[in-house]
């Protein structure tokens, strides 16, 4: 089903007032009931980072941390074994994953007398039982495990989720006998950024010829596009090919920029089993 702007515009509206819970997910999906699970979660996840973007700065003030350190101590003075500092995020709306980061930092930096690396932090988030104090360890972990937009379980999520895209997509051109050279052989070869396919004998598309494909396994709004474009798309322009112009999954972007062709004609090519992918984009440079 094709993912309108209006419709998107619905359900983005709709996020601004529900918590970054499973529940407002459940909710959400009896909400909108002809989207699929999959897309939800990634529309859910992005506008939520966008929230998390916006008041970053407020919950990294010096009073702020004291303050949060400061309740997370008395709460779990009281029971050790409740959810305090899950409870403590969702109250003052910041990520669970990203909450836990505060405290465990200032726990360590009260204990060890100098700032924790960030790699030390990375690899008790990823291992709580790392975590000298046992408490603490037990905080974290229910945060990490609660939180369905942040931290390292939800990295390992989004990791696997793509290369599972990557290997459906390199399936599928071997299926359509295309040749190609996949980030391995590119990187191989002396690039530096690298889309995820390089078409060796390029396609054509409403008279464009694609010459590689990206796949990002995510909702295509237009913030991420922009995004993708700054961080990524320029440059395969500039060492690729002299004109751009992408293909991408209409069923999750809603918008005609006037160089995408169309749903159906991509479908020719790539088929409907890739493209129909909920969650999933395609882009794709071909030059004039």
């Amino acid at each position: 089903m094709i993912l309108t702007k209006a419709q998107y515009d619905e359900i983005a509206q709709c996020l601004v007032s529900v918590p970054p819970t499973r529940q407002s997910l459940r909710k959400l999906k009896q909400r909108f009931p002809s989207q699929s699970q999959a897309t939800l979660l990634s529309i859910f996840s992005q506008e939520y980072q966008k929230h998390i973007k916006r008041t970053h700065g407020k919950h990294h003030t010096l009073e702020a941390i004291e303050n949060y350190y400061q309740r997370y101590l008395n709460g779990v003075v009281k029971n050790g074994a409740a959810p305090v500092l899950l409870e403590l995020a969702n109250e003052v709306e910041y990520a669970p994953s990203l909450m836990a980061r505060i405290i465990l930092e200032r726990f360590l930096q009260e204990h060890d007398e100098t700032p924790p690396s960030k790699s030390v932090i990375n690899s008790m988030l990823r291992d709580p039982s790392q975590i000298p104090d046992g408490v603490l360890a037990n905080q974290v972990y229910q945060c990490i495990v609660n939180d369905c937009c942040y931290g390292p379980l939800v990295d390992c999520i989004k990791h696997a989720i793509g290369h599972e895209h990557e290997v459906l997509l390199r399936d599928l051109l071997l299926e359509k006998n295309l040749s190609f050279l996949d980030e391995d052989q590119l990187r191989a070869k002396g690039y530096d950024k690298t889309p995820d396919f390089i078409l060796q004998v390029p396609v054509a598309v409403e008279g464009h010829i694609i010459h590689w494909i990206e796949s990002k396994a995510s909702f295509g709004d237009e913030c991420s596009h922009h995004a993708y474009l700054h961080d990524q798309f320029w440059s395969y322009w500039n060492s690729l090919c002299p004109s751009p112009g992408f293909i991408r999954n209409c069923l999750l972007s809603g918008k005609d920029d006037g160089k995408c062709p169309s749903d159906c004609k991509a479908k020719q090519i790539l088929g409907p089993p890739y493209i129909n992918f909920p969650g999933l984009h395609l882009l794709g440079l071909f030059g004039t």
